[in-house]
Order: structure tokens, then C-alpha cells, then sequence
């Protein structure tokens, strides 16, 4: 027979849920499908993994409706169908012998539960396993070697090495900054130095981002194969395996799962994945928030998805003076790029959009197709103002300012860093922008007292001036 030869090895099962849904499972690592046509996606997943191993594997593909098919797979996507030779009926009596069995341990169960337990005996609570104690990285004042960004010194209260390539998270309220240290730890600190908890990382770890999954604050950190996230207060991590090539992104609130091969994309729920819905032709996919993932055509318009929902359409507000969308650019949480035609060939209407019902959150001034597509996006996580290359924007205010040439970086509070003519600037939108000396460091953020910066692969807690 045409199995005959093929190991066992790796066990491969293939389960269709629906016309464009399925799940590819290979030796126990679940692989996620949602494609216009799934058997044929997850007949290549499962040629791709024959042609790693150099032979031909057994899979096994489940119907919807609950019928089964062994079937051998080769490198090339060739697909053979295995004959099953058809069993005699097996006897019934070890049903009846197990069917009795059965009986009598729930009898036995029950008599115990109800008369022979003793009255005070008492379920123990459980406890989260907790991570194990580590050595903790050095920790140590230090003066700061380049200008410190305006408001704060070159003393530095703590100091911590970083692994080189790796940038540091700072918690959306300041209280905890995350790093990852040189023997591939994930380190917590609160704003004061003092570790909170450790943990270990693979060696192809990238940084630690703060995210939300499940409605709850946890800091993350995406691997190639894995995605590890903590809940915080010294709970061990969960970790969740990621299809083969999967990329994660955190451009939204939650992580966002993007198979390869547009294969299709999950949002994580309940510790899982959750595939989302096929996308609707030539949508792009652009954040998550929560277990809703927002799309979107070049021409608009806006879509949201959720696993098991239908997809909804969301049409942003147009400004006055523009005829129609020229193309939506990217998004952040809660908020849309969009550039707008006008009659006028030579000019278009950049505008901010709300995510959530459309409407204009920020207008700023008619500019050159060729002027608004070197424009660099900066927002702010309070959403108090934002940066869209020269159209600074204060929410607070709603008013936009332009300022020629300038080039935003990054956002801390309120304070807008960027260059201008090449020369560091910060400034507040509506507000004053003044040159900087020259290679100031720019904030990752503020941890309570602290403003966290970086060089040479050590992060300095600055204080205040």
C-alpha cells in the first residue's frame, strides 16, 4: 500500500469548520486557515512541512459534518487517498461490561461524596504558580553622558543594561517599566529599580510591549514560534503557539496575529487564537483592539471584524472641501489617516478620523499628494495630541498648526520631538517649538519620577530638574 514506508511522524490532522475556515495541527501545534479555499491552504501548510522533512507524511482530514479521510501529503502538494479496509462489527459485551462498570464507580462516588466523606473535609484553593526566583540584574545610579530632553537632568537614580537590539516598554501609567536583560530575561521594574518579577525568554525574543488581552493589562513578548504575555504580580506566563512564520502586531491595543501567504489573521481571546472572518478583496489589515481587528481599502472604506460576526463597513466623515477619498494612509487606536480629494487636481485634505463612528477628530491644512506622503504618523497614547509630519494636532484645543519641514519622532506627555532642517525640536502642538542641543536623547516615556531614556544599550531613569 502507498502508506507503507512513511512514518507515523509528525502526527498531521487537517479539520475543516467551513468554506473558508480550517485548522492544520502538526505534531500538536496548531495551525490556524482562513482562506478562500481552505483544503488547498492547508494542503500546502502541510506539503511545505513534507518538504522540510525531505518525504511524503500521513494526515488525517476531518469534514465539517464529522467524517474523517487518511490521506498521505507529498513535498510537491500531491495528495493520495488511503484505503481503509472495513471492520467487522466488534461484539457488544464490553460496552455492556463497561456500561456496568462505569455504574457501579458513580454509585461508589456518590456514597462517599454524601455518607462516608467526613464533615469537615474542605476543597484547598488553588494557588497560580508562580515564577521562580532569578538573579536579579545590577541596578545603580549613574550620570547621564549626552544633553538630557528639557525638564529633566543627567542624574540618573538607576541604571540597567540592556540587550543590545532590544528597546524598553514603559507602562501606560508610568508605573512599571519592562526590559530585556542581556541573559535573555524579561525584567519588570517599578519606577523606583526595584524588580518586581523575571522571567526567562527565548534567545530570539523581541522587545517587551504592554498590551491588553482579554480586557486586561499585560506586558508582552513575541518570539517566532511563541507568544508569551504575563498578567503581572509574579503569575507565571502564558504562552501561546504561533503558526509557522506567523508576524505579531502591536499596533493596536491587543496583538493582531498575521499568517503568511495571506493566509489569514487571528486575534488572541481566552488564551487562543481566534481566526478572524475572510477579509473583504483588497482590505488591508491594520490593528487589533481587543477581539475586533480594523481593515481597510486603499479608496476606503473602513472595516471592522470579529471572530463568528459579519463584518461591518464604517465610512469616514468627509471635511469640507473635498470630493472624495484619495486613499486611507494607516491608523492607531481610535483613530484613522485619511487623505481627501478637492477639485483642485494639485491639492488634497489629510484628515484624523475616529475609528469608532467616522466622524473628524483633526482637519489639517490642504497640501501637495506628494508633500502629505512623506508625512510620519506620531501619536499619543492619552490621545491628547498627535504629530502628522508638519500638521502637529492638539485635541485638547482642536486646533492643528503647521510647521514647514518639520519631521515628528516620538510624543512624551505632551511634548512633541522631531527635527527641523536636521536640528533636534520639541515643542507642544499650538504651543512653542525650540531647537534642542544637538544628539539630546529623546524619552521612551515617564515612570512616575523618572524619564526613561536610552544609550549604548543602557537605560537611565533621569530625574527631574
Amino acid at each position: 500500500m502507498a502508506e507503507k514506508g512513511i512514518p507515523s511522524w509528525p502526527k498531521v490532522t487537517i479539520r475543516l469548520y467551513d468554506d473558508h475556515n480550517a485548522e492544520v495541527k502538526i505534531a500538536g501545534r496548531s495551525h490556524p486557515v482562513n482562506h478562500h479555499d481552505p483544503r488547498q491552504a492547508a494542503i500546502q501548510l502541510v506539503s511545505e512541512r513534507a518538504a522540510q522533512l525531505g518525504r511524503a507524511v500521513k494526515a488525517t482530514a476531518v469534514e465539517s459534518d464529522g467524517a474523517s479521510w487518511p490521506l498521505i501529503i507529498h513535498p510537491d502538494g500531491q495528495v493520495e487517498s488511503v484505503e481503509v479496509d472495513t471492520k467487522k462489527n466488534k461484539p457488544i459485551w464490553p460496552i455492556i461490561v463497561a456500561t456496568v462498570v462505569a455504574g457501579l464507580l458513580i454509585a461508589a462516588t456518590v456514597v462517599y461524596l454524601v455518607v462516608l466523606r467526613p464533615p469537615d473535609a474542605a476543597p484547598k484553593p488553588t494557588v497560580s504558580p508562580k515564577l521562580p526566583a532569578l538573579p536579579t540584574p545590577s541596578v545603580g545610579p549613574d550620570q547621564f553622558a549626552r544633553p538630557a530632553p528639557p525638564g529633566w537632568t543627567v542624574d540618573a537614580s538607576w541604571t540597567v543594561d540592556l540587550k543590545r537590539g532590544t528597546d524598553p516598554a514603559v507602562s501606560p501609567d508610568g508605573s512599571e517599566v519592562a526590559i530585556i536583560t542581556k541573559d535573555d530575561k524579561i525584567a519588570v521594574f517599578d519606577s523606583s529599580g526595584k524588580v518586581l518579577w523575571q522571567d526567562k525568554v527565548p534567545r530570539s525574543a523581541l522587545s517587551p510591549v504592554y498590551t491588553t488581552i482579554d480586557s486586561k493589562r499585560v506586558v508582552a513578548v513575541a518570539a517566532p514560534e511563541t507568544l508569551y504575555y504575563w498578567a503581572g504580580d509574579g503569575a507565571q506566563a502564558t504562552e501561546l503557539q504561533l503558526p509557522d512564520s506567523a508576524r505579531v502586531s502591536f499596533f493596536g491595543t491587543s496583538p493582531l496575529i498575521v499568517l503568511r501567504s495571506n493566509a489569514g489573521a487571528s486575534v488572541v481571546s481566552g488564551g487562543e487564537l481566534k481566526t478572524l472572518p475572510t477579509p473583504p478583496r483588497s482590505a488591508t489589515l491594520l490593528l487589533a483592539e481587543g477581539e475586533k481587528a480594523l481593515l481597510a481599502r486603499y479608496g476606503g472604506p473602513l472595516y471592522w471584524q470579529e471572530p463568528g460576526k459579519e463584518t461591518t463597513t464604517l465610512e469616514p466623515k468627509r471635511p469640507r472641501g473635498a470630493t472624495d477619498i484619495h486613499h486611507i494612509v494607516a491608523a492607531s487606536p481610535g483613530q484613522a489617516l485619511v487623505v481627501w480629494n478637492t477639485k483642485s487636481p494639485e491639492l488634497v485634505i489629510p484628515t484624523v478620523n475616529s475609528t469608532a463612528n467616522g466622524a473628524i477628530l483633526a482637519t489639517c491644512p490642504n497640501v501637495s499628494m506628494s508633500q502629505v506622503g512623506g508625512w510620519r504618523w506620531v501619536p499619543d497614547d492619552a490621545r491628547k495630541v498627535a504629530a502628522w509630519g508638519e500638521c502637529t494636532i492638539n485635541y485638547t484645543t482642536n486646533k492643528t498648526v503647521f510647521i514647514k519641514n518639520f519631521q515628528p519622532q516620538s510624543i512624551t506627555g505632551t511634548t512633541v520631538y522631531g527635527t527641523l532642517a536636521s536640528n533636534p525640536y520639541a515643542g507642544t502642538p499650538a504651543g512653542k517649538f525650540y531647537q534642542l542641543p544637538k544628539e539630546t536623547a529623546r524619552p521612551w516615556g515617564v515612570a512616575g519620577p523618572h524619564a526613561i531614556v536610552v544609550h549604548n544599550s543602557v537605560l537611565y531613569a533621569l530625574e527631574k530638574k
